[in-house]
């Protein structure tokens, strides 16, 4: 039995790092594609990409506020066939997407302990792995109360390197537009992505639904929260220091030595350096710690529908599914191992093909079922359901696109992406087939019907 414990500030947070986690990997944005650009770009992903999710998703929870979240809103849609899908391309995306959090903090860690060896930094990606399956394990109450924590740290930590910084601005922060090596729409590709990864993620949290107290008016009331949270936590950071830094000297890992320079050598640059290496350290750990908390939930959820071994289905004292959790926890940490920095592309791709099944779910229901509604429902007909819906997909397509012509990273990772797409259907003609096989165990009731 699921406990359902989780309140609206836990869920805010638990949102904000399963989005966002702070402005970290920005610097790579504004080292590809220049000041301007990054600026602009970062502005209109939420605009044309998270507001719309976010209206959908905080529709379709309020709808149906049930563990498993997207999964069952596909399944409840479309059927199973649409649900695997939806869960598969959520589990190859999170195979790169977990990979990159390890990887984060030991970026900031090499603040502190430069040049830590290969092998050390495997330790310590585990060790992060497993710390966050620690927390996991104790139930979704502790990984809330620990987002918050974490959260608020990493907020204030760059809203005072923000605040020391105003006095230092000495030129436009959006100049120059663009960098004179931003590779054209090759750059530009590579750019999107990046900004689309900073962005994405509002329907992750929803699996734990069934773990939220009033789910169907508390998960709309957090996105209402967190997307402001996220957007300005990347405003207010970049504005104050692309204006009183040199941006050409922006890097990977760079936080801590770009907010030293921002707010001015001395003691207190000194101390915010080491606040922001550490809020990097703390924010992928968070990261890795939310999300593992929502993916877990989907071979949990899979397996009530004898998709996946019904092992997977097996709860503790606290409704914690502790071996979905461990098994997701050994994905990672093979996954941790492989380099897969060079498939950030894939990542989004296969997060825009799931998320275009929800939203598709949310029109589907809105025609079959339009009684169903819950405490949230968008102010539009679902002729306008179907236009919110279709800004991101010009995102989606454009970003396709444009990954054509980048060989180095677009093409190989929507190479990868359409790998993953293809397997989906075949995976899910032997779980069906194992399904039927042990048919004549009655089957658990779902949300579909």
């Amino acid at each position: 039995m699921m406990r359902k414990a989780l309140g609206t500030t836990s869920l805010v947070f638990i949102l904000y790092f399963s989005v966002s986690g702070g402005p970290f990997t920005t610097e790579n944005l504004v080292h590809e594609i220049g000041p301007g650009m990054a600026l602009l770009i970062m502005l209109a992903i939420p605009v044309i990409w998270s507001i719309p999710e976010a209206l959908i998703i905080g529709e379709l929870a309020s709808m149906l506020p049930v563990e498993g979240g997207y999964y069952r809103w596909v399944e409840r849609a479309f059927g199973p066939f649409w649900a695997f899908q939806n869960g598969w391309l959520t589990w190859m995306y999170s195979l790169v997407d977990m990979a990159i959090y390890p990887l984060l903090f030991n970026l900031y860690l090499g603040y502190f302990f430069p040049g830590l060896p290969t092998d050390a930094q495997w330790v310590v990606s585990l060790a992060v792995i497993w710390g966050a399956t620690a927390i996991n394990l104790r139930g979704a109450v502790r990984v809330g109360g620990t987002s918050v924590v974490a959260g608020t740290f990493v907020v204030i930590a760059f809203l005072v390197a923000a605040i020391g910084a105003v006095h230092r601005i000495s030129h436009a922060p959006w100049l120059p537009f663009s960098a004179p090596d931003a590779k054209g729409l090759r750059g530009l590709s590579v750019g999107i992505s990046i900004a689309l990864w900073n962005y994405i993620g509002w329907d992750n949290a929803s699996t734990v639904e069934g773990e939220v107290h009033d789910a169907g008016r508390t998960y709309p009331r957090a996105l209402a929260f967190a997307l402001p949270l996220v957007t300005v936590g990347y405003f207010i950071p970049l504005l104050a220091s692309l204006g009183s830094t040199d941006w050409r000297t922006w890097q990977d890992g760079g936080w801590p030595e770009i907010v030293r320079a921002a707010v001015g050598g001395g003691g207190f640059g000194a101390f915010v350096a080491v606040w922001a290496a550490l809020a990097g350290m703390i924010s992928a750990l968070a990261l890795f710690n939310a999300l593992l908390l929502s993916y877990s939930r989907i071979p949990f959820v899979m397996a009530q529908d004898r998709l996946l071994p019904r092992a997977f289905t097996t709860t503790d004292a606290r409704g914690t599914p502790t071996r979905a959790v461990l098994v997701s926890a050994v994905a990672y940490s093979v996954f941790v191992l492989v380099p897969l920095g060079r498939l950030v592309v894939a990542d989004v791709v296969l997060y825009a093909l799931a998320l275009g099944l929800e939203f598709l779910a949310l029109i589907q229901l809105r025609r079959t079922e339009p009684e169903l509604r819950g405490a949230f429902r968008i102010p539009v007909p679902r002729s306008g359901v179907i236009a919110l819906a279709s800004l991101p997909i010009v995102i989606l397509v454009t970003l396709v696109g444009l990954s054509f012509r980048d060989p180095d990273f677009g093409f190989p990772a929507i190479c990868a992406a359409a790998v993953a797409v293809a397997l989906g259907p075949i995976l899910f003609g032997i779980a069906r087939r194992r399904a039927l096989a042990q048919a004549e165990v009655p089957r658990p009731a779902s949300y579909s019907g």
